[in-house]
């Protein structure tokens, strides 16, 4: 790779299956040794994206170079250049977790002395060395997604490719498998583009995030410049009766923004504690009961509502019926 050059660089990149547009024109850069994020619902687009970037799929129109290699005229060059982690497990579970190391490695010409030191190396990173002789089948799911990346890693690769890993793990080992990806992008220094709708944990680890809705991405920097973007604290408010207290908080001079979402009032304004006794004050003066209050600092699944009007839990359920009409469409073709 050129000095000074980025790890990604994606131009224009656009997915259609059937009559239908996956990924819309997509556009980034991802310097070296950065985690990137790329977060969305289900169905947003993300693992496409990831999936043309590896090149699994070949792009419908637009380019990307990974490693300096291009993904349509050097795919043999890209996929030796990075790991990758797919949403769906593709560990073999009959054998051990040490077969599933050696074969990856066979595969990728590992000379055998260099194959068995890495997968000593890359079991302890992981946390898996005194479980290397077991089979899989006997592995939970946290420990098999930590097997998957150090498998993805036996090859050395400069960039690793991580579609949701965390996906259907409860949240004490999601937070496990976080730190170890912190660790190794902290240590190796490698770079890791990792696709996810769980908007916290983008929060914590990203260097930098992309969103992207109906496959096209509607905003792009680090979580914090994001968060800066929409500005104030955020109250949710819930009455007895909120329809009737909604215009009354809208209109108070202190509030910015405000909606009904969920049964909850949420409200965005600056220093939100110099304010919660005037919301309170307001409806009790109507006679109306406040059951519950919350205050936080803006998100990036704020972010999210504020560029798109949803949810990421709204989305969710619209996204994957996207994505099967998608696949269905492309397989009559």
């Amino acid at each position: 790779m050129a000095a000074g050059a980025p790890a990604v660089r994606v131009e224009g990149l656009t997915k259609d299956f059937g009559g239908l547009r996956a990924v819309n024109e997509v556009s980034f850069r991802i310097d070296g040794g950065r985690i990137f994020g790329l977060l969305g619902p289900n169905g947003a687009g993300k693992s496409t994206t990831l999936a043309m970037l590896s090149t699994v799929l070949r792009p419908s129109a637009g380019g990307a170079w990974v490693n300096d290699f291009d993904i349509r005229t050097q795919p043999e060059q890209v996929r030796r250049s990075i790991g990758i982690v797919f949403q769906d497990q593709s560990l073999d579970e009959e054998l051990t977790a040490y077969e599933n190391m050696d074969m990856h490695g066979r595969l990728y010409h590992v000379p055998r002395h260099a194959r068995h030191t890495k997968i000593g190396e890359l079991m302890e990173l992981v946390g898996l060395a005194d479980r290397a002789g077991d089979f899989v089948k006997t592995y939970s799911g946290g420990m098999r997604r930590r097997l998957e990346i150090a498998r993805g890693l036996l090859h050395e690769p400069r960039v690793l490719f991580l579609d949701e890993p965390t996906l259907g793990l409860d949240p004490q080992t999601r937070n496990h498998l976080w730190t170890y990806i912190a660790a190794l992008n902290r240590d190796k220094q490698i770079t890791i583009i990792v696709t996810t709708h769980y908007m916290d944990e983008a929060d914590r680890l990203c260097h930098e995030v992309a969103i992207i809705d109906h496959g096209r991405i509607i905003a792009s920097d680090s979580p914090a410049a994001l968060k800066r973007q929409i500005g104030g604290d955020v109250v949710a408010i819930e009455t007895s009766d909120n329809d009737r207290m909604f215009p009354r908080i809208r209109a108070l001079p202190a509030v910015k923004e405000a909606e009904i979402r969920e049964g909850v009032i949420s409200i965005k304004l600056d220093q939100a504690d110099r304010h919660i006794a005037e919301l309170v004050t307001v409806c009790s003066d109507d006679g109306v009961s406040v059951s519950s209050l919350s205050v936080h600092k803006p998100t990036l699944e704020d972010v999210f509502l504020h560029f798109t009007g949803r949810t990421i839990r709204e989305e969710e359920g619209s996204g994957k019926d996207r994505m099967r009409m998608a696949v269905r469409l492309w397989r009559r073709r």
